[in-house]
């Protein structure tokens, strides 16, 4: 690859942005914007049931948020005439035809004017109902394609997946693509046929319904079925299994369409601009640092050595940037698709063990405040360091004095009847994540990134750039304890944790 001039690659051009609302989504937008004002359009396809309702959950979810803080105070009173003049809200449904885009004058006019097409949109949910996944992470991204394969201009397609549509493999993993049908690990099953997963979600709902299930059994067998067809296959959840067969239709159907696949690792908060430590939810690791906070995680199932790879927002938006730019139009006649692992476990690795005494040194110096204005005090917890002894601390803590009061409640019949069905679903919803997390807990893989340090490399700064690294995505430069403590935690007490 050539060195490229990102500023001037985006000047003129016009991409469509699918998961426009989501995390990665909005940050890419700001960036655009900000970095690229002459950007000629951005349609961001939105679920709406017409253009002005589309339009406004643009301008309510995207534009008015804190993240595009720079860019108002840029343009001032102008803003919402440059958003107008720059952004194209399209009402549609990735999981239709033409990405349900109705209108045909408009759907005419984005075949003829698009030139890349960035495809955010996912439900990262790992246990998600196996419907909407197959829906959204895997079918979904073949309408993508298919509508991107239609347009007259088009230099790239470029995807998010996830680095964890590896399942649970071990040691180094490579930037490999998929094949389609292909399984992992130690799996006994036949090859894998995408179209009779699809069919077994539709049928299997169709029975719950006919059955008149009510909703909570339906969400509750259709999510069993995710689980239950991923560890079939050899992934551990609905969410990376169905990710993963996204990228198999992706790179079977690419034809002569350039196709570049992004596979962040853990995605946490923003690590430089345009506003440090901005987040919107709690992501992966962001739970277990909520929990510790807040008192209520007294115990961890994880290996200390456990590599948690971590990448924050900004970079992994700097990789799809620098990755759109240098492969446009680069892999015609490639037959795999281009794989960029964005993360850091290579480069500069933080483990578990890390994560731990940072969570001790920040909420120790600055406690959590509870609703009712007291500090939460911390300690340093428990690290169960395999799944055997995790269990067994369950049962000794928890699962024994349930017994004892399941016999209280026979012999009083039925007066501890609350307490016991409370502390019940409280102590299975917690072996059910502990069990959805465990996997990342004992993980023990380190994900390649040489394609993307080969992108840096082709990374050339144009004059008009007064950041000297505004498209950084290098993860040697983060200094994790300085990150964890005075970036990311604070961000998710501002933003999230409140």
């Amino acid at each position: 690859m050539d060195s490229v001039d990102i500023i001037q690659f985006l000047e003129n051009k016009t991409i469509l942005v699918i998961g426009a609302t989501g995390f990665l989504g909005k940050i890419f937008v700001e960036k655009t914007l900000r970095i690229q004002p002459n950007v000629k359009k951005l349609y961001l396809l939105v679920r709406a049931k017409d253009a002005y309702s589309a339009t406004q959950r643009i301008l309510n979810e995207v534009v008015e948020i804190e993240l595009f803080k720079v860019l108002r105070d840029k343009w001032g009173g102008n803003l919402h005439s440059f958003i107008s003049e720059k952004v194209a809200a399209v009402a549609g449904d990735i999981s239709c035809d033409n990405l349900g885009v109705n209108d045909s004058n408009l759907r005419e006019e984005m075949f003829r004017e698009i030139d890349v097409v960035l495809n955010f949109a996912a439900t990262t949910k790992f246990d998600e109902r196996y419907d909407v996944a197959l829906g959204t992470n895997t079918m979904a991204a073949f309408h993508v394609l298919s509508f991107a394969k239609r347009c007259a201009k088009i230099k790239m397609f470029l995807h998010v997946s996830t680095a964890y549509v590896c399942g649970e493999t071990s040691g180094v993993i490579t930037e490999k693509s998929f094949y389609l049908g292909e399984t992992l690990g130690e799996s006994k099953t036949s090859k894998l046929d995408i179209n009779a997963e699809k069919k077994l979600a539709d049928e299997t709902l169709n029975q719950l319904q006919a059955e008149n299930a009510t909703k909570e059994k339906v969400n509750s067998a259709m999510k069993e079925l995710g689980i239950k067809r991923a560890r079939l296959y050899g992934w551990p959840n609905t969410y990376v299994f169905t990710k993963a067969m996204g990228e198999m239709l992706l790179g079977y159907y690419k034809e002569n369409l350039p196709l570049v696949i992004i596979r962040p690792t853990i995605i946490s908060s923003i690590y430089k601009e345009p506003l440090p430590g901005w987040i919107e939810s709690l992501r992966t690791i962001d739970s277990i640092i909520s929990g510790y906070g807040k008192g209520k995680l007294q115990c961890l199932p994880a290996s200390p050595d456990t590599v948690l790879d971590m990448i924050p927002a900004d970079m992994v938006v700097n990789v799809v940037i620098s990755a759109m730019v240098a492969n446009a139009n680069a892999n015609q006649y490639s037959a795999d698709p281009i794989i960029y692992h964005a993360g850091s476990s290579m480069r500069n690795p933080i483990k578990i063990s890390d994560l731990h005494e940072f969570l001790y040194t920040y909420f120790t110096k600055h406690p959590y405040i509870d609703n009712n204005g007291n500090k939460v005090q911390v300690s340093k917890g428990t690290v169960l360091d395999t799944w055997d002894k995790f269990q067994t601390y369950m049962a000794i803590r928890y699962l024994l004095p349930l017994k004892g009061l399941e016999l209280m409640n026979l012999v009083f019949r039925q007066y501890f009847k609350e307490i016991y069905t409370n502390s019940d679903r409280k102590i299975k919803l917690v072996m059910r994540l502990a069990e959805l997390y465990k996997p990342y807990m004992f993980f023990r893989g380190i994900f390649d990134n040489t394609n993307m340090e080969k992108l840096g490399a082709t990374m050339k700064k144009s004059e008009a750039d007064d950041e000297m690294d505004a498209f950084n995505f290098d993860p040697e430069c983060i200094d994790w304890e300085d990150y964890i403590i005075n970036t990311h935690i604070p961000g998710l007490i501002r933003y999230v944790i409140k």
